[in-house]
C-alpha cells in the first residue's frame, strides 16, 4: 500500500462496518471498522476526551495487515447522548474499551492514543495488560495539575497571547485565578446559549495552539457549535476532577504493571498542549518503551514528523514484520 510522502499516512479508506454498542448508564458507543477483517486488531483511542475522531485517524495503519477499530468515547463524536457528562469517568472508559473488545471477538488488540488518548490507552493497559499487545502513544498527557496549570492557567498563554485573550476575557477578573473552574461552572449552567458561549473560546484556543502553524481557514473548520460543546464540556468535566485518578502520578506508579508490553512514544519537542516534559518524564520511567522526541513538531498527530513517526511504529508492530 503505496503512502502520502507529505503526511507518510495511508491513503484514505472508509469503513466495511459500523455500529453502535450499549454499555449502559444509557451511553451508545459509535465505532467502525475498517481494513482487513483478518488483519491484526488495532483500537485507535482519540483525544480531547470529547474530541472524536476523524477519517484521517483510519491511515495511521497499513490497512492490508491491519484490522482498525475506531470509537467514540461516551458524549464524544456520534455517541450518544451528546455532550452527556453522566457517568462519564476514565474508569467508565476503560470499561467501555472491554465491553468493545469482547463485542469484537477480540482476545487482545494494539492499542494507539494521542493527547488524552494516551493518558485513556495508558490507563487501560495497566488494568488490562494480557490484552495489550503493543502500545502506540502520542503527545504524552497524564492529568497532573502542573500540566492543566501550564495549558489552561498559566504557561502556554505566554506562546499565544493573541490567542490566550479571547480565552482569558470569555471570564471574568474575578473569576481568573481558576480559568477551569470558571469554564466549568458556564459550561455545565442549564442555559444552553451560556454553555455554547463558553465552548467557542475554550475550543478555539486548544485547536489554534495544536499544531506549529494553523491557517484561519483550518481553525475555522475545526471550531464548530456542535463540535466544540462536546469538545469544551467533557474536557473540562475530566480536567476539574483530575482524570478522576486516584492520585496524580497514578500512571506513573503503576508502569510496573505495563513494563513488558512493547511501545513507542512519540513526542513533539514544541508540542504546546503536552509539552515534552510530561512525555519525558514517562520516558524517565519507563526506559524499556522506544522513545522519539521529534524536532520540527507541535501537539497534532498531523505534522509531517509526528505522522511519518507513527506510521513507523504501527508498520514494525503489523503481523508482516512482526512474525
Amino acid at each position: 500500500m503505496i503512502q502520502d510522502p507529505q503526511t507518510w499516512l495511508y491513503p484514505p479508506i472508509e469503513p466495511y462496518h459500523s455500529a453502535r454498542l450499549e454499555v449502559g448508564d444509557g451511553h451508545s458507543l459509535y465505532f467502525e471498522e475498517c481494513g482487513n477483517p483478518g488483519g491484526k486488531p488495532v483500537v485507535f483511542v482519540h483525544g480531547g476526551p470529547g474530541g472524536g475522531t476523524s477519517a484521517d485517524d483510519r491511515r495511521f495503519f497499513d490497512p492490508d495487515l491491519y484490522r482498525i477499530i475506531l470509537f467514540h468515547q461516551r458524549g464524544a463524536g456520534n455517541s450518544t447522548p451528546a455532550a452527556s457528562l453522566h457517568e462519564n469517568t476514565t474508569w467508565k472508559l476503560v470499561e467501555d474499551m472491554e465491553k468493545l473488545r469482547e463485542h469484537l471477538g477480540l482476545h487482545t488488540w494494539q492499542v494507539f492514543g494521542g493527547s488524552w488518548g494516551s493518558t485513556l490507552s495508558l490507563a487501560y493497559a495497566i488494568l488490562h495488560p494480557p490484552r495489550v499487545t503493543e502500545l502506540v502513544l502520542r503527545g504524552i498527557f497524564m492529568i497532573r495539575k502542573k500540566e492543566i496549570d501550564w495549558f489552561y492557567q498559566e504557561g502556554a498563554s505566554s506562546i499565544f497571547p493573541d490567542v490566550w485573550a479571547q480565552y482569558r476575557d470569555h471570564i471574568p477578573e474575578t473569576e481568573r485565578h481558576d480559568f477551569v473552574r470558571a469554564y466549568y461552572k458556564r459550561l455545565t449552567d442549564p442555559n444552553e446559549a451560556v454553555r455554547l458561549a463558553a465552548a467557542i473560546p475554550w475550543t478555539t484556543w486548544e485547536m489554534a495552539t495544536a499544531r506549529l502553524y494553523t491557517s484561519p481557514e483550518t481553525l475555522n473548520s475545526l471550531v464548530n457549535p456542535e463540535f466544540a460543546i462536546k469538545f469544551a464540556r467533557i474536557e473540562c468535566h475530566y480536567f476539574i476532577n483530575r482524570g478522576f485518578f486516584e492520585h496524580e502520578n497514578w500512571i506513573l506508579d503503576n508502569l510496573d504493571k505495563i513494563r513488558k508490553i512493547p511501545a513507542v512514544i512519540v513526542q513533539g519537542r514544541y508540542d504546546v498542549v503536552c509539552p515534552a516534559t510530561t512525555a519525558w518524564d514517562l520516558h524517565l520511567a519507563w526506559p524499556e518503551a522506544k522513545f522519539f522526541m521529534i524536532p520540527d513538531a507541535g501537539h497534532s498527530s498531523r505534522e509531517p514528523g509526528i505522522s511519518r513517526a507513527l506510521v513507523a511504529a504501527t508498520d514494525g508492530f503489523s503481523w508482516k514484520k512482526g512474525q
